[in-house]
């Protein structure tokens, strides 16, 4: 039905700036979407997520001002902005799909998750 694969891990140094692009198969424009993250040996946490027409975001607190979450609905693509990156951002990072269009923190109120991406922050 719907298949999620995110893009845009990889290596950068603190302070730096990293995008990442969750695209979505099919038609997904009506749900809402999510990004979670997960470091080593921890809990998956959530990160982000925004409404099906993006009109609403929701962030994990401590990650207000240094993270974004936009999507492109024609391009079927949820995009997380990281700015000011700290190693504690260093974490596989998830994209999530909700059908039924909540934008919820909870990460078993998602129906869809991609495989991740490795996000690595060095100092």
């Amino acid at each position: 039905q719907v298949q999620l694969v995110e893009s845009g891990g990889g290596l950068v140094q603190a302070g730096g700036s990293l995008s990442l692009s969750c695209a979505a198969s099919g038609r997904s424009s009506s749900y809402s979407m999510g990004w979670f993250r997960q470091a080593p040996g921890k809990e998956r946490e959530f990160v982000a997520a925004i409404s099906w027409n993006g009109a609403r975001t929701v962030y994990k607190e401590s990650l207000k001002g240094r993270f974004t979450i936009s999507r492109d609905n024609a391009k079927n693509t949820v995009y997380l902005q990281m700015n000011s990156l700290k190693p504690e951002d260093t974490a596989v990072y998830y994209c999530a799909a909700d059908q039924a269009g909540r934008i919820s923190p909870r990460t078993y109120g998602y129906d869809y998750w991609g495989q991740g991406t490795q996000v690595t922050v060095s100092s």
